[in-house]
């Protein structure tokens, strides 16, 4: 399972012109599922993104997760997240998850993260074209991996 985390002043997901939903400070998530991830990726993914330190302390230092700011985090599903575009010019997807399974992994991500972070988780539309809004704070972005490959 892949993720880019992007801490945010604010994001939103539109579809079809409309919005669906909206976080203020906090964490915007893509998250792609690949083949043959299960429970323990979810986990794994879940666990780092309610407990990354990425928000400046009282010193200016990130050292803070989203929970001690009370922030808000939005998570999508993007299966181009596991796009390789080592050979030619257009990626390939083959290593992303079929969308029943990936749908089922993503939705369990969301409860978990839903559980262990007391204020507001929002998503986006699984396997819909979404227009996604978002004010990156630093920048600060992280790419993670279940499987540790970066």
């Amino acid at each position: 399972m892949r993720a880019v985390i992007q801490r945010v002043k604010q994001a939103s997901v539109k579809v079809g012109g409309e919005e669906i939903s909206r976080i203020g400070e906090g964490l915007c998530c893509l998250v792609g599922v690949e083949t043959g991830d299960g429970e323990r990726d979810v986990d794994y993914i879940a666990r780092k993104i309610c407990g990354l330190r990425v928000f400046d302390d009282e010193q200016g230092v990130m050292n803070l997760d989203v929970g001690q700011i009370k922030g808000e985090i939005l998570l999508i599903s993007q299966f181009t997240l596991l796009g390789d575009t080592r050979r030619g010019k257009r990626p390939s997807y083959f290593t992303a998850e079929q969308p029943d399974r990936a749908s089922e992994l993503f939705e369990d991500t969301v409860k978990l993260v839903s559980a262990l972070h007391d204020g507001k988780v929002a998503t986006g539309r699984f396997q819909t074209d979404m227009e996604v809004h978002i004010v990156n704070n630093g920048p600060v972005t992280i790419l993670m991996d279940s499987r540790k490959i970066f």
